[in-house]
């Protein structure tokens, strides 16, 4: 780790993610094919950075979708309750499946997506998750993990404090 010019403790530096995301491209590349129908979709807010980068990594033909689901709001710890605001628009009936989620912690989001895709006909439902907190050992474990990130709040590469920090290049803890 080391600061960077706000103070910040930089936990992932923008050359770090940028390889394990392109590691993480051909990880999927390698486990989906055409007839799979690949849908590829976004949690928002967090994942949007994540997402861009890692779609543009995947070699097989894939669509691109995104939902609203949050458990933090303007908190810095979850609120316990998961609030669905935008589905998907993609008909994911028959087809597979990649979650994007930004980081999971207790897994509360994604124990609570899954189910809901799965029941909208996905013939597979797989998560990839940039970073992983391993908060909770009852948590769905993600099929890939871009890092085993540290339980500290973590902001930049999309993720957020209330709105804020989204825009850094790179993971830090405040």
């Amino acid at each position: 780790m080391t600061g960077d010019r706000a103070g910040h403790e930089i936990v992932y530096s923008e050359e770090t993610i940028s390889t394990r995301v392109r590691e993480l491209g051909r990880e999927v590349s390698d486990a989906y094919s055409e007839e799979d129908r690949l849908v590829v979709i976004g949690v928002l807010k967090g994942s949007f950075l994540f997402l861009a980068d890692l779609v543009r990594a995947i070699a097989v033909p894939h669509e691109i979708d995104f939902l609203i689901a949050s458990s933090y709001g303007d908190a810095m710890v979850s609120s316990g309750q998961v609030e669905f605001r935008c589905d998907p628009r993609t008909d994911v009936k028959g087809r597979a499946v990649l979650l994007v989620e930004d980081v999971i912690d207790s897994g509360m989001t994604m124990s609570k997506l899954v189910p809901r895709i799965e029941s909208l006909g996905a013939s597979r439902v797989d998560v990839i998750s940039l970073l992983h907190k391993r908060v909770s050992a009852e948590s769905l474990e993600p099929r890939w993990v871009g890092f085993d990130a540290p339980k500290s709040f973590l902001v930049g590469y999309g993720l957020d404090h209330a709105e804020a920090f989204r825009h850094l290049p790179y993971i830090a803890s405040i």
